[in-house]
């Protein structure tokens, strides 16, 4: 067996070689250099782009909220403002039914009390009536009584005088409601 020497054994790739690392650096420079020069710029602007479009949305996220909390604030101002309204217009409902109450009770009473004095007028009217006609029907018995006692036609001067004696016997003011 032939003998072979240590340092080519191995694989060129996993020994150190001064002229490999030299190439290995040269390219990996080179790469960077042409990475920094065309790629990176790109990816750059692309990440700066990417930025820009989510600091817009924040920005615009921001400001819908703020509109959206400007917008709530003032329709909870309103439905404030329509409660408070609303409560007005029922207390003046209210009052003016207490008010259009009171005077329908007042109209009530002051059109109650029309109609009793109406009856009362209308009662002492008929009372007054009967009471004439009571004593036109007390003198004419009485006349007629009288004749048939005493079988003679009386004077009219008598007829007078015996219906005056009979109606001041009479008591009329217990019928007309009169203190005596």
């Amino acid at each position: 067996m032939a003998s072979v020497p240590i340092a080519s054994s191995g694989s060129f790739l996993v020994s150190p070689n001064v002229g490999l690392m030299i190439w290995t650096l040269v390219v990996f420079g080179l790469s960077l250099y042409i990475l920094g020069r065309y790629a990176f710029p790109r990816i750059q602007e692309a990440l700066d782009k990417r930025q820009h479009a989510i600091e817009d949305s924040i920005d615009t996220a921001e400001r819908i909220r703020r509109e959206a909390d400007e917008l709530l604030a003032e329709y909870r101002q309103r439905l404030k403002d329509a409660r408070e309204q609303a409560e007005e217009i029922i207390a003046r409902a209210e009052k003016a039914a207490e008010v259009r109450e009171g005077e329908a009770v007042a109209e009530a009473k002051r059109r109650r009390e029309e109609l009793l004095e109406q009856t009362r007028r209308d009662i002492a009217q008929e009372t007054r009536r009967a009471i004439q006609e009571i004593r036109r029907e007390v003198a004419d018995l009485t006349v007629l009584a009288t004749e048939k006692v005493t079988r003679k036609t009386l004077t009219e001067e008598d007829q007078k005088r015996l219906v005056e004696e009979a109606l001041s016997e009479l008591d009329f003011s217990a019928l007309s409601g009169e203190p005596r």
